[in-house]
């Protein structure tokens, strides 16, 4: 196999591979986005929301559940986005050997990954539309601005399914993708201003959370529902796109070493 560096729209023929895949399946992957981080506003806003009182957001006091509920659409987007290009992509990689398949088509191998993170994206942003859907509902995004999560949910998307098809590139069994979950993901989820604002930190790890990519992803669905979408949200979305944009070649060179002899 030798190696073709085409890019061409084909990609979509495999984006399309994997949402008749989809359609198959809707009912095992509609529930999850919803209810997932539903359980969280529930639990948390319940819970939580009495013991903390108000906090502060950019000047804005606000309730906590209306400062933590736009942030579980981040959450989503960024689960669904990185679970569909690591355990999902790996599956079509190893065990169903979707990917040699593909390779023995006109297809090239850059067409294939770019369109697998493409597809990752996709599932964020069908994750992004259920989420902002119920957090609406539950009156936690009044703005019209908050229409604007779709776009964000393509970019946060992108950014992480680059990361993840990375991951994948370099990861040698299933298993193995315990370690960038749980020294990677879950941080993020934990201390990227998901459940409490980034300035509550010390001094040293505000910083550290502020340079993980779900901060910014969190601070723009944030924005969007609460409506205070602004120039200063211009930066959080290119710190997204300069994720996409150095992860995009590591996963293509990392795919490339792996699939192509």
């Amino acid at each position: 196999m030798t190696a073709d560096p085409r890019f061409t729209t084909l990609f979509w023929t495999v984006w399309r591979r994997n949402l008749r895949v989809y359609r198959r399946i809707w009912a095992v992957n509609f529930l999850p986005p919803i209810l997932e981080p539903l359980f969280y506003i529930v639990a948390f806003g319940l819970g939580f929301s009495g013991l903390v009182g108000d906090v502060s957001w950019r000047g804005q006091s606000m309730t906590y559940t209306q400062f933590f509920a736009p942030a579980m659409i981040a959450v989503s987007i960024m689960w669904q986005a990185f679970m569909e290009t690591t355990y999902s992509s790996f599956v079509r990689m190893f065990y169903q050997k979707t990917y040699d398949a593909l390779l023995a088509t006109p297809l090239s191998l850059e067409e294939i990954i770019v369109a697998e993170i493409v597809w990752g994206a996709t599932r964020s942003c069908i994750a992004a539309v259920l989420m902002l859907a119920m957090v609406a509902l539950l009156g936690y995004a009044p703005s019209p601005q908050a229409l604007l999560v779709l776009p964000i949910a393509v970019l946060g998307g992108m950014a992480f399914g680059a990361m993840g098809m990375a991951t994948t590139s370099i990861t040698p069994s299933i298993d193995m993708f315990n370690i960038p979950f749980f020294l990677v993901i879950t941080p993020m989820f934990l201390f990227s201003g998901t459940f409490f604002p980034v300035d509550a930190l010390p001094a040293y790890a505000a910083p550290v959370a502020a340079a993980m990519p779900l901060y910014h992803l969190a601070e723009l669905c944030r924005a969007a529902c609460l409506g205070r979408l602004n120039a200063a949200s211009l930066g959080h979305a290119a710190v997204l796109l300069g994720f996409f944009a150095a992860f995009l070649p590591l996963a293509l060179a990392g795919m490339r070493r792996r699939l192509v002899r």
